[in-house]
């Protein structure tokens, strides 16, 4: 069946730096890539290869301590190059040393049963791909969820559009799907921009009482998984649901059918300081340094390179790696060598804010370069009702993150805490005039939760 929801809340941040419509797609080689445990909630890893160890693409780099069978994957073959530690022996990232890139099958051709399903996905690296409400964490191996929903919709600054990374898609789409469809007994959700659809989704979903094909419009964040949830089929306690974007499901179409999965991706390299954003063809993990080769702004001006967009995403440095979801790079300044006349106070029309005592705000500058400073002092929150403006889901954000301080379990679960992940509160950290690590903030809280009442 198909349907439409229309998100009424919310902030498009018009940032210089975005993809042309004709952007240039450029084929770059991966010669190392990492994989790092952080970027999978939940996913407590064990190793199981060591320094100097030959891999090939698909074999397990570590497993999760919860559960043997969840595995990280190498997305390529060769060497395994360093496990970087930090305190109390953390694993941060486990590198390769590209050799080849070629696919590798980490197994037969998967049957079509449930069990099969869920084996090959977790052998395969793609269960740790996946994510679920309650907790935004790698989904529990045990456990089946009330519905899947899938997002095409990508709505963050600068983003590309997700269905860009789905070459030759309908015949994976429509693999993905059936296999998906063995793991829940409810309803799967699949989410586009109006018209996206084409081509991509299979005929009979749009008659399957299984399957809900929705048009998503309005403002960011309406590619979040958890808004469309909050419009769809909210989360109630005790339920229980996982969330994949489009490509994943790709992947999963890709295992179904050809017993590897494809780890290539497209990326979008955007921001002000890119002097010609374009998409690099490259593979999940790999080290951003020949992404941005020859594709920066000239000058000796600090920057800022974000795995990710500038509203969830990580910042890295210039020998960095690609972070999961992998699908876009963003560089702006980092804003430490400025000497500006009044600082965060000054009147110019290119400072970039929702508020009208900028006069960026009154006069509406198109586009705007801003740098990663945070122009302020953290201070106690204020309840000014701004998040409210940027938060499109039922529930009142301040008074759940004050829950969250608290560590109040019954406040949180009233307002809403199993609905939502990080990423929700992104726009909400944007507008937020007391400089309050909102996204950290939950996710500690969700982590809290977790621990508490599992």
């Amino acid at each position: 069946m198909k349907t439409e929801i229309t998100i009424n809340r919310g902030l498009d941040l018009s940032l210089k730096g975005s993809l042309p419509a004709d952007a240039q797609i450029r084929s770059v080689a991966a010669a190392q890539i990492a994989v790092v445990p952080d970027d999978y909630p939940g996913f407590t890893p064990k190793l199981e290869v060591k320094e100097g160890s030959e891999v090939v693409a698909g074999e397990p780099l570590m497993h999760a301590k919860e559960c043997d069978a969840v595995k990280l994957v190498s997305p390529v073959s060769g060497r395994v190059k360093e496990v970087k530690r930090g305190e109390r022996r953390k694993i941060l990232y486990v590198s390769v040393e590209a050799a080849d890139v070629a696919k590798a099958p980490v197994a037969e051709v998967p049957g079509k049963d449930a069990e099969s399903i869920r084996t090959a996905l977790q052998q395969s690296g793609l269960w740790a791909l996946m994510r679920q409400r309650p907790y935004d964490i790698v989904p529990v191996p045990d456990r089946s969820p009330r519905d899947i929903f899938i997002t095409a919709v990508d709505s963050a600054p600068l983003a590309m559009p997700l269905t860009a990374e789905v070459p030759d898609g309908a015949s994976r789409i429509d693999a993905g799907l059936k296999a998906l469809m063995q793991l829940t007994e409810g309803h799967i959700y699949i989410s586009f921009r109006p018209g996206a659809d084409r081509g991509i989704v299979p005929e009979w979903a749009y008659t399957s009482n299984r399957v809900v094909v929705t048009e998503v419009n309005g403002k960011h964040p309406a590619g979040n998984a958890g808004v469309q949830i909050a419009a769809l089929a909210p989360v109630n306690k005790g339920d229980l649901v996982w969330t994949l974007d489009i490509v994943t499901l790709w992947r999963i179409g890709s295992l179904m059918i050809d017993g590897h999965v494809d780890w290539s991706t497209r990326v979008a390299v955007t921001g002000s300081e890119v002097a010609e954003p374009f998409i690099a063809e490259t593979v999940v993990g790999a080290s951003v340094e020949p992404l941005l080769a020859g594709a920066l702004t000239e000058g000796d001006r600090h920057l800022r390179i974000i795995s990710g967009n500038v509203l969830t995403g990580v910042k890295i440095s210039p020998d960095g790696y690609l972070h999961y979801p992998y699908r876009q790079i963003t560089v702006i300044p980092e804003g430490d060598d400025v000497d500006e006349f009044m600082g965060w106070a000054s009147m110019s029309t290119k400072k970039m804010s929702e508020s009208r005592s900028f006069l960026s705000k009154i006069f509406g500058r198109k586009e705007f370069a801003p740098d990663a400073r945070v122009l302020g002092g953290k201070r106690a929150m204020i309840m000014s009702g701004l998040y409210d403006k940027v938060f499109p889901m039922d529930i009142l954000p301040e008074y759940l993150l004050k829950a969250i301080i608290s560590k109040d379990i019954d406040k949180m679960e009233q307002l809403g805490i199993y609905e939502v992940a990080p990423e929700d509160f992104a726009l909400c950290e944007y507008v937020d005039p007391s400089k309050i690590e909102i996204q950290k903030l939950v996710r500690d809280g969700l982590d809290y939760m977790r621990k508490e009442v599992e």
